[in-house]
């Protein structure tokens, strides 16, 4: 079971845009897939048409149960797209580096219960919220691909290094690699500023940067607004054809 964490500290960036869009591109290539929201503003859980107010099983109760052996699979729910199943967030999410501050193994909860899930998905995809602290540093001790999706801006790309900086610190005391891999999104090839930003991430990040680059589409609005990926209402559009580039050079590691 490949795990897969979509994160960066700035919002905005495209983060749930992102993880929408590699699980429709592997779910049309027959794939099963695990969507995991880690985030309290749960984005992710809305786009798939879930109320992380009302929701009475979710992401939180996995944290607030992990030392009572009671299985995961209680805080899965189905979605109306194919191969696709969610772990919603909970608005309660936003309490945890509170209630967790001192806790032991606090950063291993999600690790530990994508185990028990072992067999049941080929790929989770998790997704992270903007600020470091608990729920994050869950995600990314979980994952064996990080991918960070950055906005060919200026501005989105100066707290790049310190991202970067923070997945080594904490993936370094791991026994297995962690490739990470930023992802240039927003892009639009006729404003110069785009080019100019883009180009000096390839020169600034060379050995982190994902060769490709997500173009600005307004399909991705249209999709959010219908719930679906990407690849489902438009899959000839140039926002599908570079998520299903991203998606298969992950699958391979050709990136």
């Amino acid at each position: 079971m490949k795990i897969w964490t979509v994160v960066n500290q700035k919002g905005g960036v495209g983060k749930t845009t992102t993880t929408v869009s590699m699980a429709g591109s592997l779910s049309a290539q027959g794939y099963k897939v695990l969507l995991i929201d880690l985030d309290p503003h749960a984005s992710l859980t809305y786009y798939l048409g879930y109320d992380a107010e009302t929701l009475e099983k979710s992401v939180y109760d996995v944290f607030v149960s992990a030392n009572d052996n009671i299985h995961p699979n209680a805080s899965l729910h189905k979605t109306s797209l194919n191969n696709i199943t969610l772990m919603p967030a909970h608005m309660a999410l936003a309490t945890l580096d509170k209630s967790f501050g001192s806790k032991p193994g606090k950063g291993l909860v999600i690790k530990k219960a994508l185990d028990q899930l072992q067999g049941m998905f080929d790929v989770v995809i998790i997704d992270c919220p903007p600020v470091l602290g608990v729920l994050m540093v869950n995600g990314l001790v979980a994952a064996d691909k990080i991918i960070i999706p950055t906005q060919t801006e200026h501005l989105a790309i100066r707290g790049l290094q310190r991202m970067l900086d923070t997945i080594r610190q904490l993936t370094g005391s791991l026994k297995a690699s962690v490739m990470t891999l930023v992802v240039a999104t927003l892009f639009d090839r006729r404003v110069n500023a785009c080019i100019a930003t883009y180009t000096g991430m390839r020169s600034e990040f060379n050995t982190s940067m994902w060769r490709g680059y997500i173009p600005v589409d307004t399909k991705f609005r249209e999709a959010s607004q219908k719930g679906v990926p990407i690849n489902v209402l438009s899959p000839q559009s140039r926002g599908a054809f570079a998520y299903d580039k991203l998606t298969n050079e992950l699958l391979k590691d050709a990136v």
